[in-house]
C-alpha cells in the first residue's frame, strides 16, 4: 500500500509546473501587487484609474503581459497597446473585463467585457495577439465582437 501511495505522489509531481499567470495585479488608482516573491509587494507603476472591474495577465513565469479596465488595454511596458482603446467594458460594471487564453494557443487571449446593467453594449469580446508589436501585443481586428446584449 505504501508503495502505491508513493508511486502516485511521484507521478503527480511530474505534472507540477509554475502557474504565475496571476502573480501581478493592477487595479484602482495606479496601484498593484506583485506576488512573484511569494509575499505581496506593492507596485505603483500601473496606468489604471478605475473604481471597479479590471483584469491583469502574466505568463507562466509571472512576467506581466498586459492589463485592462475593460476600456483601455496596457502592455507590459505600461503603454496603451496597439488598437487597445475603445473596448466596450463599462467602468461601473461589476467585472468590466476578464482575460481568458484562447484554447490551443499560447499567444492569443480573449478579453471579455460587460457593459453597465441593461446598457446596449452588452457582453463582448476582443482578441489580443501577443506575437504582434514586437511581442508587446496588439488588440486584433476581432474587437468588441458582440456575444449577447443587453446584459
Amino acid at each position: 500500500m505504501k508503495i502505491k501511495i508513493s508511486l502516485i505522489f511521484l507521478l503527480i509531481s511530474f505534472n507540477v509546473f509554475s502557474q504565475g499567470e496571476a502573480n501581478i495585479w493592477y487595479f484602482g488608482e495606479n496601484a498593484g501587487v506583485d506576488f512573484n516573491s511569494g509575499s505581496p509587494v506593492a507596485i505603483t507603476n500601473g496606468q489604471l484609474n478605475t473604481f471597479e472591474g479590471c483584469a491583469t495577465l502574466s505568463n507562466a513565469s509571472g512576467q506581466l503581459l498586459f492589463y485592462t479596465d475593460g476600456i483601455t488595454v496596457y502592455n507590459r511596458n505600461h503603454v496603451i497597446m496597439v488598437n487597445g482603446t475603445g473596448l466596450n467594458g463599462h467602468p461601473s460594471s461589476t467585472q468590466s473585463a476578464t482575460i481568458v487564453p484562447k484554447p490551443g494557443s499560447t499567444n492569443l487571449f480573449f478579453i471579455f467585457t460587460t457593459d453597465n446593467e441593461h446598457d446596449p453594449n452588452g457582453f463582448r469580446y476582443s482578441i489580443v495577439d501577443m506575437n504582434l508589436d514586437s511581442g508587446n501585443g496588439s488588440v486584433t481586428s476581432d474587437k468588441n465582437v458582440l456575444v449577447y446584449a443587453p446584459t
